[in-house]
């Protein structure tokens, strides 16, 4: 190998390191956004309010279908070890939390980051990444909703409306801030990764 062909090489390397390094430092970021998210809770039981769906819509939608189910995968993992990443609520934590009330919402946070990305992926005006978004949240809720009747409450309609209907205002509300933030700061393309 001529030394022209070892200095390609070698950035090569180093850009290919740099962008997995990237790639690991946002989907890390987002995992961790997440978790302070999930902090911000109003105890409402079985199902309280917290702020963790804004941080899936934004993980979708800033670093894409792929990454963004990683960091709420990444967000599960360290959660279902014990680490107290989870909105504090109820006694029970880890794994166990995911068999709980608020197992299906949580469970959800990978496909609906994924769903977002894919849409946003697909069409990038503001209607586009709200209505994304919205369909997203709304897969949680529902997904949330159907796991708290079968796992918890074991009646369908009271878990519609304390699992999904309860929080349809909160829900519009997190869609047009996610879609604000997102559009706020999709000028800057440093965080977004290609595969």
């Amino acid at each position: 190998m001529t030394t022209k062909e070892n200095v390609k090489s070698n950035k090569l390397i180093t850009y290919l390191s740099s962008t997995t390094a990237l790639k690991i430092f946002w989907i890390s970021s987002f995992a961790i956004l997440t978790a302070i998210a999930a902090q911000f809770t109003i105890p409402v039981k079985p199902v309280p309010f917290t702020l963790q769906t804004l941080m899936v819509l934004l993980a979708g939608s800033v670093l894409g279908a792929k990454h963004g189910a990683y960091s709420q995968l990444v967000y599960l993992a360290v959660g279902a070890i014990g680490l107290p990443v989870f909105a504090q609520t109820g006694d029970t934590f880890g794994i166990a939390r995911l068999f709980g009330p608020t197992g299906g919402y949580l469970l959800s946070f990978p496909i609906a980051a994924y769903l977002v990305g894919y849409l946003v992926e697909k069409n990038n005006n503001y209607f586009a990444v709200a209505a994304s978004m919205l369909a997203a949240n709304i897969l949680i809720l529902i997904i949330g909703a159907m796991y708290l009747n079968f796992i918890y409450l074991h009646d369908f309609s009271a878990a519609i409306i304390s699992g999904a209907a309860l929080f349809s205002v909160w829900t519009v509300l997190k869609v047009f801030t996610a879609a604000t933030i997102y559009f706020l700061i999709a000028k800057n393309k440093n965080y977004q990764s290609s595969d």
